[in-house]
């Protein structure tokens, strides 16, 4: 990968003002295929859910998924677009070795959903991001460059194909370009995409996992010099899979173009790879010429007519959006905007909530969520929610806490064996022996017992220290095996001492 010359960030934007747009493609969520009777499951053995229809074979004739229409006008009503009342499905015709047909059904100048918008915040300020278009199409294959460095075509010493993909529904979502945002430009492109994922998933179309190339973005960035009123060449970096990489990939090209531009050259109009490991992105394929696709009206497909009052359906089930469900919640729970920001990037708002509709308090469900069980699920490299535990057994544990039957630490092996698969929370401490020791009688005899191997820590509490009783508190629970109720043993030990 060749080194460029690269502008430091705020100076770049010291001199140009930066173009962003994102085109998100989203894997819906269906059972089916786009056009036939393959199922979607991720992961299968390759070529094993495939079909005529889906290949291409001669004499095999598409027919359209009407869940994957219905999913797509949510999407669009969601995005506050205009439903289409007529559209045509066309022919892409294009050669690519994972495009099985040699052509792709997409939507070219008919599209289902157009012109709406989505209101994101970035650092407290409303941001209005316009939608251009949602269009419906149907997904590729999957190449596998087998050998080389860089897992890309060039250098590979050879390719194979899997054709599961080929034919899932895939649905394109673009914005109209973005001005205005200046420094702000890369945050506002992640914000962006990291609400229309919630989004996404709340109206449950898609599982939006970056991950496994359901929800991936492409993602446009130009500059022009401050005061021109002339927008600049753009590049177009291609298949950005993670929110954080949305944001650095902006930034990358930010720093690049405004080297470009500085050193008197021309940003050339292209596509662009982002790399991970070092945050910049390399030259992809030229895009100077527009390439002819040969669109026309796919010949195989009647048109899509949704009627007026299956769109009003469709609207009156709408879930509420993530950002009034976000405000709600943070009134409701009492939290800062800080805190409220951590809960949803740890994926756990949902999970809170579940668990606060159980009965444990705002607090204690974030503090167990975004503590100990957000490092278990880091430790496992799992998502929260991927967890193998539900938040009524959280809010369980929360109350045991709460009503005394348990301390921390105590919960925390609790939650051990509820990972485990040992059982809900209250078979668990049946089999483990694990309740807080609460007969004072066994307390007393431990107490008795720490005084008289610290005799110099106990002198120091009956002059009046009463800060040195911490090793006393210690030795009783290691004495209790950690089953005693901390703040009862010291009650008990300063009652003890100071009378």
């Amino acid at each position: 990968m060749t080194t460029e010359t690269l502008v430091p960030f705020n100076q770049a934007l010291e001199r140009y003002e930066p173009l962003i747009g994102l085109e998100t493609h989203v894997e819906l969520g269906t059972r089916t295929k786009m056009f036939c009777g393959c199922i979607t499951t991720f992961g299968a053995e390759p070529n094993t859910h495939v079909c005529p229809v889906c290949l291409g074979l001669p004499g095999s004739l598409p027919v359209v998924n009407r869940m994957a229409i219905e999913y797509t006008i949510r999407i669009g009503l969601a995005l506050n677009c205009t439903i289409a009342t007529w559209c045509r499905f066309a022919r892409k015709n294009y050669f690519y070795p994972d495009m099985p047909k040699n052509f792709q059904i997409s939507q070219y100048d008919e599209p289902l959903c157009t012109d709406g918008y989505l209101d994101v915040t970035v650092d407290g300020q409303a941001i209005r991001v316009g939608i251009e278009r949602v269009h419906l199409e149907e997904d590729t294959g999957k190449s596998l460059h087998v050998g080389g460095a860089t897992g890309r075509i060039h250098g590979a010493e050879y390719s194979l194909v899997d054709y599961n993909r080929a034919g899932i529904p895939l649905v394109e979502i673009v914005t109209k370009p973005i001005e205005g945002t200046g420094a702000a430009a890369p945050e506002v492109a992640r914000v962006y995409v990291t609400e229309l994922r919630d989004l996404l998933r709340a109206l449950g179309v898609s599982d939006v996992r970056m991950e496994e190339g359901s929800l991936r973005c492409d993602v446009n960035t130009s500059l022009s010099p401050r005061g021109s009123g002339v927008w600049g060449t753009r590049t177009e970096t291609k298949n950005v899979n993670s929110l954080r990489s949305v944001e650095r990939a902006v930034r990358s090209e930010i720093e690049r173009q405004a080297a470009v531009l500085d050193g008197g050259g021309r940003v050339i109009q292209e596509t662009r790879h982002f790399h991970e490991d070092s945050g910049r992105t390399t030259s992809g394929r030229s895009k100077e010429e527009a390439q002819d696709y040969r669109y026309f009206p796919e010949p195989d497909l009647v048109p899509v007519a949704p009627p007026a009052d299956w769109v009003a359906q469709i609207r009156a089930t709408l879930p509420e959006a993530p950002s009034k469900v976000r405000a709600r919640l943070r009134a409701e729970w009492d939290v800062s905007e800080a805190e409220m920001d951590a809960i949803v990037n740890a994926g756990a708002l949902d999970l809170v909530a579940q668990t606060v509709a159980a009965g444990a308090s705002p607090a204690d469900a974030r503090k167990w969520w975004l503590g100990e069980l957000a490092r278990r699920a880091n430790d496992a490299g799992l998502e929260l929610a991927d967890l193998p535990i539900t938040p009524a057994q959280v809010a369980r544990i929360a109350a045991l806490v709460a009503d005394g039957a348990l301390n921390d630490r105590l919960a925390r092996d609790v939650i051990d064996a509820v990972l485990a698969g040992e059982g809900d929370p209250d078979q668990v401490i049946a089999a483990r022996g694990l309740a807080v020791v609460s007969d004072e009688g066994a307390l007393n005899a431990a107490i008795d017992q720490a005084i008289a191997a610290n005799p110099d820590v106990a002198a120091k509490v009956r002059d009046g220290k009463v800060a040195a009783a911490g090793p006393l508190v210690g030795a009783v629970m290691r004495a209790t095996g950690g089953q005693a109720d901390a703040a009862r043993v010291r009650e008990l030990i300063l009652a003890r001492l100071t009378q």
